[in-house]
């Protein structure tokens, strides 16, 4: 009453066009109403009707799987229409990252497809492969199945120290290695010592040096998935030095490790190459120990894990580039945002934990869903366009466009988790919608009881999961 203009006893001087109203219903009548809604139609600034909406979900019987004709004819008569046309929907999970063996955490990762066409032929039609598709992808990292969750855990230790760096307090986390870490450092400059190894590789190996062949083994996906993200091949001393330090639990084996570092410099037991560009502490005490002589360093305070963490950033952030630059994904001009280090230690590594989470999205296509350097370069420019604009979101899902036919084989011989049929006649603002739609989540959570879903046959197949049947009807009222 109030958007109606010819209401004059409201004494209404001007109508506000008021925002769309909706209101949640409890279902108890025949149709089993769970959403009543409302918003006015408008030409210019003038209000001129109302658009009214009707969402139900009726009983999962028989009865309620309609057949498109007789939808159509019912929004026929309901509309007065001649001419309807028909849109498709249709969304399947491709992939659901299990519950992990003795956790109480279940991963959110979930990769699923939406698929959209026009001229539905019947209800619960498989999309036809002219259709429109997008691929949703999100993804949780850490789980132990992955590919590279050895890489995770370095990513951890490293995120560990970063912590420690800002509170003061470090909770160190248990050691990747079975061995002290001041053994293994110890037995590292050893080899050095005899060694003298003092050579300067190239930034970068060749990408078959870098990597190993991928091999994609849908069979054995599920049980056992191989690594395709091997260690680099020209890692530096400080690298090196990194990765035997990893395995450092307390402070005092922190500085005792670093100690034996800097005498072993101090004395010229050895002279290690480091790549060019390194900007870290100790990266600066080995090019003074090439002329001699080297400054003194307080191994207290903070400053031990400030050098442990910024050997870790050069390392880790080789690694990534290495792979997205051999992977044939991305350029060091299009990488330069992450790997910046004119910024401060933690901005640093919140951008390589960006950086993770993209390759633990390329993996998992690659091994998963068996995509191509063509499907995967579009999607790294997608996430790295949101990763430059954005913080790090493990719940952000990624899109993709791309054919159906790529992932056919996925969902083909699969049950949707949504299914619609939208059929339309009108156009602009006296267009009018019919939905049909059916699904494995209710249309509203106060909408979940047990006269409104249940378990149905699927195709003349038993179905194990619930699924609910919703209907969306509209209807206009004009002022003029």
């Amino acid at each position: 009453m109030a958007q109606n203009p010819n209401m004059t006893h409201l004494k209404i001087s001007k109508a506000v066009v008021l925002p769309p109203l909706w209101i949640r219903c409890d279902s108890s009548d025949p149709e089993h109403t769970c959403w009543l809604g409302a918003e006015p139609l408008k030409t210019g600034d003038k209000i001129t009707g109302i658009y009214l909406h009707a969402v139900t979900c009726p009983t999962a019987d028989k009865s309620c799987f309609a057949d498109l004709e007789e939808l159509k004819m019912a929004h026929k008569i309901r509309h007065h229409s001649s001419v309807v046309m028909t849109k498709g929907f249709a969304q399947y999970e491709l992939f659901r990252a299990a519950a992990i063996e003795d956790t109480l955490v279940e991963s959110e990762s979930n990769i699923y497809i939406d698929i959209a066409w026009n001229t539905v032929d019947k209800i619960l039609q498989t999309p036809p492969l002219t259709s429109t598709a997008t691929l949703n992808i999100m993804l949780e990292c850490g789980d132990p199945r992955s590919p590279v969750y050895q890489l995770y855990k370095e990513l951890q230790f490293l995120l560990a120290l970063a912590e420690g760096l800002k509170t003061g307090v470090t909770e160190w986390p248990e050691p990747l290695e079975s061995e002290s870490a001041v053994v293994l450092v110890q037995e590292f400059l050893t080899v050095f010592d005899f060694c003298k190894v003092f050579v300067r590789p190239s930034f970068y190996l060749r990408k078959t040096q870098l990597f190993q062949k991928i091999k994609c083994d849908t069979a054995a996906v599920d049980s056992s998935i191989k690594s395709i993200f091997s260690e680099r091949g020209d890692l530096d001393f400080a690298e090196q030095l990194w990765c035997k330090m990893r395995s450092v639990s307390t402070y005092q084996e922190l500085v005792e490790c670093f100690a034996l570092v800097i005498r072993s410099l101090e004395h010229g037991e050895i002279q290690p190459w480091i790549h060019q560009g390194s900007s870290s502490l100790l990266s600066k005490l080995i090019q003074q120990s090439y002329h001699g002589k080297i400054d003194g360093v307080s191994l207290s305070g903070i400053t031990p894990i400030q050098m442990l963490l910024e050997i870790g950033l050069d390392k880790m952030k080789k690694d990534y580039v290495s792979f997205f630059i051999g992977q044939e994904l991305a350029t060091l001009t299009y990488l330069d945002y992450f790997i910046s280090t004119s910024l401060d230690l933690q901005e640093q590594v919140h951008r390589v934990q960006k950086l993770h989470h993209m390759l633990e999205i390329m993996v998992s296509c690659t091994v998963l869903l068996q995509f191509k350097h063509e499907n995967l370069f579009p999607l790294t420019q997608t996430c790295i366009k949101y990763y430059k604009e954005n913080p790090l979101n493990e719940k952000h899902a990624f899109q993709l466009p791309i054919r159906p036919a790529l992932v056919k084989k996925f969902y083909q011989n699969d049950h949707p988790e949504i299914w619609k049929v939208d059929i339309i006649s009108g156009h602009g603002q006296k267009e009018v919608k019919t939905t049909w739609q059916v699904s494995t989540k209710p249309p509203a959570e106060h909408m979940i009881s047990n006269n409104i879903g249940k378990e149905f046959l699927f195709n003349g197949e038993s179905e194990d999961r619930m699924y609910f049947i919703t209907m969306a009807k509209c209807s206009q009222v004009h002022f003029t």
